[in-house]
């Protein structure tokens, strides 16, 4: 960047000693964008329609509220539309122990259960529920439970899910060390998404063990730490390709789950956080470091598949 003339001139060393990711997507680019949180086939359209303004490749959007949550009407609404865009999309499987009536995961000390699926009643409407969404075409699911993993890897294994399904680690889940990464990609995860606090230097230390790629929030929801640093995203990048740059709101209201009651506010997110993205795609040009976006439809992605 221009600023490092200036900073070097003061015997400054401005740019980060770490050494840039050898790793690729199949197509050989850095980095895709991702847009969280697009729940329904309204907020999609949304997402759809800003992109489309601002010239924003969108490669992967991905919703939080459940499966569970979409109609069957609505799931073929929305893999039609990722599919005609060669867009992944990734339902978070909804049963989970913090929509469940066990209070733990409510309480002061619990958010971090809140993932999980509690005993073989959770276990089996889990896998009910991304079987029900793939019988509609969906291709890529979160994951915050680790024994729900194995389960749907060794259905996959055996030819009762489509190989192209694509199992994203959620957030709720995310490694904060090079063993838990690598056990992860050992267990059949095909995305993590790590903390989105880590320093450069801890990024690459979850690279150094694992090719998948890492899903990195660049800006987060307050709940989450709230970091803003998409001007960052191209160091990001280098470092922990292939990534997939991930793009939530600072200062805004939670809506899981998503409904009518919040369409127009969630919509809105919607649309800012496209907005965002292409903020840090001015970012990384303005940085001077060569970085490639995959395209849309690329290899790797879980485009819903249309029976």
């Amino acid at each position: 960047m221009k600023a490092d003339r200036f900073l070097t001139d003061l015997g400054l060393a401005p740019v980060s000693a770490v050494a840039p990711s050898e790793e690729r997507f199949p197509d050989g680019a850095h980095y895709r964008i991702e847009i969280p949180s697009v729940e329904n086939p309204t907020i999609l359209r949304h997402v759809l329609a800003e992109a489309k303004e601002r010239g924003v490749v969108v490669n992967r959007v991905s919703q939080g509220s459940g499966s569970m949550l979409i109609t069957e009407k609505e799931l073929d609404e929305m893999a039609l539309m990722a599919s005609d865009n060669g867009i992944e999309i990734s339902l978070f499987v909804g049963p989970r122990e913090g929509w469940d009536i066990g209070v733990q995961s409510r309480a002061a000390d619990g958010p971090a259960l809140a993932g999980q699926l509690r005993g073989t009643r959770q276990l089996r409407y889990g896998v009910e529920d991304v079987l029900r969404a793939t019988e509609h075409g969906i291709r890529g699911f979160l994951i915050a439970d680790l024994g729900l993993l194995e389960v749907l890897v060794g259905m996959q294994k055996a030819g009762d899910l489509p190989a192209s399904t694509v199992w994203k680690i959620s957030a709720m889940l995310a490694p904060s060390n090079p063993i838990a990464m690598r056990q992860m990609e050992r267990m059949g995860a095909s995305t993590v998404n790590v903390p989105s606090d880590l320093t450069p230097e801890l990024i690459a230390e979850l690279r150094a063990v694992s090719s998948l790629p890492i899903d990195v929030y660049v800006e987060a929801p307050d709940a989450m730490g709230g970091v803003v640093r998409g001007h960052e995203s191209a160091e990001l990048i280098a470092i922990a390709a292939p990534m997939y740059t991930k793009f939530g709101l600072r200062n805004s209201t939670p809506i899981y789950p998503a409904g009518m009651h919040n369409l127009d506010y969630a919509s809105l997110l919607g649309r800012e956080k496209v907005r965002r993205a292409s903020l840090a795609l001015e970012w990384i040009k303005r940085s001077e470091i060569e970085l490639i976006q995959s395209p849309a439809g690329a290899l790797g992605l879980g485009v819903p598949e249309l029976g």
